[in-house]
């Protein structure tokens, strides 16, 4: 009778036994599932990022390349209009040039089928001068013409027949139904901000200062970085992870796109300079970014405050303006 009184009890636990496992089996599937999505969408925004890099670093010197060539003919066009203005000072007749006995002598042709021409004494050199400029006048005005000529010609047809226009060109509506093969800088820019990444995760109850994006950051002075930044239309993130040469993983408070160049430049914001331990660990900071091939002033820049040195509002949005914009 025990044993049959028992019976149902064990079974119940039995029951209950199998039914806790089905639930961690379970639990333990939606887990292994959802550790399969995450790696399939960082796998993801892995391909869309290198998907962008790749667009960027061709944008970048396409776009280099052209700002090149426009600076080169507003070089020549200089140079040509200086040319042809000295061109009419010039006197009558050429220069040639004889060597012998390790001494140069210089003669003025004016005559056509004279071969010997008119011996310059020393006397006369400024002129001999002023022929070789004339000279040196004739064949660089016909090269840097031709010159020029190709690089308007190159110029006009980049800026006509770019195929970004193929797009650029689409009316609003038909542009929201088109997948782009090559991204614009506003297209670029959206793109690079829409994108995800992982933050700060240290001491987020921290994060408690609200920007006009909408974002929590650290402190007031953050707050007022990242509305210059979101004011100057400069993308931005805020503690974006940057990962480093030896694997560990570094948040620098800022990571701006520069638009035109499509490059990332790291800010960060030092609030307590005059504080010695914080100093040092912000050296040390300094030293670990230069190992990794971020400089300053090249793709790192840094604001500053101390206790007696307010943080300069307009100097660093015109700073931010002339390095970004």
């Amino acid at each position: 009778m025990l044993a049959t009184a028992i019976e149902p009890i064990l079974s119940h636990k039995m029951a209950g036994k199998e039914e806790k496992k089905g639930k961690e089996k379970k639990r333990g599937e939606e887990r292994g599932r959802e550790g399969k999505r995450e790696e399939v969408l960082a796998v993801e925004e892995r391909m869309t990022t290198d998907k962008i890099k790749q667009t960027s670093e061709k944008e970048a010197k396409m776009n280099e390349l052209l700002s090149y060539m426009t600076e080169r003919a507003k070089e020549l066009k200089k140079a040509i209009n200086a040319a042809e203005r000295e061109q009419k000072t010039f006197p009558k007749g050429r220069l040639r040039i004889s060597f012998s006995n390790n001494r140069c002598r210089y003669y003025l042709m004016t005559e056509r089928g004279d071969t010997q021409g008119e011996y310059l004494a020393k006397e006369r050199r400024p002129l001999a001068k002023t022929l070789a400029q004339k000279d040196y006048n004739r064949v660089f005005l016909k090269t840097a013409k031709a010159e020029l000529k190709s690089l308007e010609q190159s110029i006009k047809s980049y800026t006509k027949e770019n195929a970004d226009l193929a797009f650029q060109n689409l009316s609003e509506h038909r542009k929201h139904l088109v997948d782009p093969y090559i991204l614009t800088d506003d297209l670029y820019a959206k793109a690079w901000q829409s994108q995800k990444f992982k933050s700060n995760p240290y001491m987020i109850e921290y994060k408690i200062y609200d920007t006009r994006k909408g974002e929590k950051v650290r402190s007031k002075s953050e707050a007022i970085l990242a509305d210059i930044l979101l004011e100057l239309g400069i993308p931005y993130h805020y503690e974006k992870q940057l990962k480093l040469k030896n694997g560990q993983s570094r948040y620098p408070d800022f990571t701006l796109l520069k638009v035109k160049t499509r490059e990332e430049i790291y800010l960060e914001h030092f609030g307590l300079l005059d504080h010695e331990d914080y100093l040092g660990e912000n050296l040390s900071k300094l030293d670990e970014y230069r190992k990794n091939g971020i400089y300053p002033g090249k793709n790192l820049l840094f604001t500053y405050e101390t206790d007696d040195s307010p943080m300069d509002i307009m100097g660093i949005r015109k700073m931010l303006a002339d390095l970004l914009l």
